[in-house]
């Protein structure tokens, strides 16, 4: 015997459109829905959704605060290991000249066209650029924890790379260098640590929409690729090391983790 359903109350049904438009018009619309910030935080997020009696907005500046500080510290600190005593290691220092070297002895116009490429993609241009877009595409869309996302990964790396390079000195590679900066800021890449940041920010929200399994793997093949083509380019040029390199990819992969846990937090005191 067949059973009828019940019909749906039409307060119900009002209160489910208006709910519907309500969200469109907090910017939580599908377009601009990305999972990846949405999930909910891990044991330090939840701590820190609760500060300051869980307010969205102290959670992200308490956050934003902290892994700035954070970070910064852990990159003086590996940077002063390196310096002052990892160099000093027998045939460290010299292998870390070397590959620099021998990137400078086979330059050519065409590879040096292809460095500055290198360079521009992950540059003070470029870079603020692509993040202050995507914020003023999401503020518009009132998404603010989507728009603050890119911008202050950016930031956060900027700020850290800064920090670092006024307590950490060390000599750029000892070949001709093809750009005037400071001789005494090798450590770190900034262009290495900002590309990480923002390419495998923008890689990570894609990724987490995007299901199709090929897609993702392209996605984050080319996010992979653009970092390591910019450190190329950055020792090519004769302004890093590798190991000033390694160190770049460090900072930039801690602002883009702290950021997702910063996102996630401020959702978590938003709810």
């Amino acid at each position: 015997m067949s059973q009828t359903r019940p019909a749906i109350p039409a307060a119900r049904v009002a209160r489910t459109d208006s709910s519907a438009s309500r969200i469109r018009r907090d910017g939580n619309s599908p377009l601009l829905a990305f999972p990846v910030l949405d999930k909910q935080p891990g044991r330090l997020g939840r701590r820190l959704a609760e500060l300051r009696a869980g307010h969205p907005v102290w959670t992200y500046v308490i956050g934003i605060l902290v892994a700035f500080a954070l970070i910064a510290s852990l990159s003086i600190v590996l940077g002063l290991v390196l310096t002052r005593v990892l160099l000093h290691v027998h045939g460290v220092a010299g292998d870390d000249e070397r590959f620099v070297g021998f990137l400078a002895h086979h330059r050519s116009s065409r590879l040096t066209e292809a460095s500055l490429i290198g360079s521009i993609i992950a540059g003070g241009v470029v870079l603020p650029i692509v993040a202050g877009v995507a914020a003023i595409v999401a503020c518009l869309a009132k998404h603010w924890r989507l728009a603050g996302f890119l911008l202050f990964a950016l930031a956060v790396e900027s700020g850290s790379y800064r920090a670092t390079t006024l307590v950490v000195h060390r000599h750029r590679p000892e070949v001709q260098r093809l750009e005037n900066l400071p001789v005494n800021a090798s450590y770190p890449s900034g262009h290495t640590a900002a590309s990480v940041a923002v390419y495998g920010g923008i890689a990570l929200l894609l990724t987490s929409r995007i299901k199709h399994r090929g897609a993702q793997v392209a996605i984050w093949v080319v996010a992979l690729l653009v970092p390591l083509f910019v450190a190329l380019a950055r020792m090519y040029r004769g302004m890093h090391h590798p190991l000033d390199v390694l160190g770049g990819v460090v900072v930039g992969i801690a602002a883009l983790s702290a950021l997702v846990l910063v996102t996630r937090a401020a959702g978590s005191a938003a709810k």
